[in-house]
């Protein structure tokens, strides 16, 4: 069974990898830095190393080089981890040694591929070892290497085409008759944009951005897209998510946003501590009912988009907005506690007016899974 050490300072991503890489049926072992990440690579020599870029004090570049230099590990495959902004942490990954990379959000099956490819190629180059053909290989490797630098760029185009609404192929429209709804929003909005410069409130959303894409891709979301100062995805049953319902993959979803904030949340009081702000947080809200994605044909630069739309949506968006408000991190209605019944626990619960609905939410607080 294949080792893999990950190594990421975001509790929330490294656990989520950490789970996709042993469903895999992977063997994982994981750090939350670079340091930590180093001994246990040198203790137990794994077969693949997946490691974050931006780390304190030991970053990725430093295991990697450090990896790299060492006779015993020099051969030991290295997977990367970085946002799409940044481009030139791309270039010297692959530059200094990476075997690959990858974007932040990556979907679960981008990282399982990913590594299966770096496994089969660890493989096929034992396989020549043992035949007697070590040069080749040397030579086969130098070349993929560089064929990995090239194709960098092909997929900074298209990770960035994507982001485009006309670069995106038309979908038809779907209906869904039970489906989850995570609508994520940063609490205090205003008060941050007052306070801080464009400048240090973009180094925090990118934060923020990051750290919510990792968390929803890899628990499997059908749609993800911002809506104001917050997020809003929706969760459905499909065949590679069949073994777990799509509530339950929403509220864990949900509780890695939670822990996400916490590591926002240090971050701010180092750097901004004089400024006096409140305590980092999201407002998470989940409601489970039918959602359809109604086609935006027809509107300028939204062809062959779709959005989700009815009351399931509409309820999640605005059930912060309610009354009495609730100071909770994660709330959920009871339909959508219904579906994970025995999966988490619960703490208050409130009857929620919210706004344009006629009869309240009957709502409850997730403080976690059981």
């Amino acid at each position: 069974m294949p080792l893999i050490v990950v190594i990421d300072d975001d509790a929330g991503t490294r656990l989520l990898v950490s789970q996709v890489l042993k469903k895999e049926g992977y063997q994982v072992m994981a750090a939350e830095d670079g340091a930590k990440g180093l001994a246990l690579i040198r203790e137990h020599k794994p077969d693949l190393v997946v490691s974050d870029v931006q780390m304190p004090f030991v970053d990725g570049f430093e295991v990697l080089d450090q990896v790299r230099n060492d006779d015993a590990l020099a051969e030991t495959a290295v997977i990367l981890l970085t946002s799409l902004q940044d481009r030139s942490y791309m270039r010297q990954g692959m530059t200094t040694g990476a075997d690959d990379y990858l974007t932040k959000p990556f979907a679960p099956q981008e990282l399982r591929e990913a590594v299966s490819a770096q496994l089969n190629k660890r493989d096929r180059a034992e396989l020549m070892r043992t035949q007697g053909v070590g040069k080749a290989v040397q030579i086969a490797l130098d070349d993929q290497r560089q064929k990995i630098g090239a194709l960098y760029e092909k997929r900074m185009v298209q990770a960035l085409s994507e982001q485009w609404p006309e670069s995106s192929p038309a979908q038809e429209q779907h209906k869904f008759a039970s489906a989850t709804v995570l609508y994520a929003d940063m609490r205090d909005y205003g008060l941050w944009t007052q306070t801080l410069s464009s400048t240090e409130f973009s180094e925090i959303v990118q934060q923020l951005y990051s750290s919510v894409g990792d968390t929803v891709y890899l628990f499997g979301a059908h749609t993800m897209q911002f809506v104001g100062s917050g997020m809003l995805c929706v969760f459905v049953d499909a065949a590679d998510t069949h073994s777990v319902n799509h509530g339950l993959r929403a509220v864990r979803a949900a509780l890695g946003l939670a822990n996400a904030t916490r590591r926002i949340d240090a971050y701010v009081q180092k750097h901004f501590a004089e400024r006096r702000l409140p305590k980092f947080s999201l407002g998470v809200a989940l409601h489970s009912g039918p959602v359809t994605f109604a086609s935006l044909d027809g509107l300028i630069s939204r062809t062959g988009q779709t959005t989700p739309v009815g009351d399931t949506v509409a309820a999640a968006l605005k059930l912060f907005q309610g009354e009495p408000r609730l100071d909770w991190t994660v709330a959920a209605s009871v339909q959508a506690v219904r579906l994970v019944t025995g999966a988490v626990r619960t703490g208050q619960r409130a009857l929620v007016q919210v706004p344009g609905r006629s009869n309240p939410m009957d709502t409850l607080e997730i403080l976690g899974l059981t």
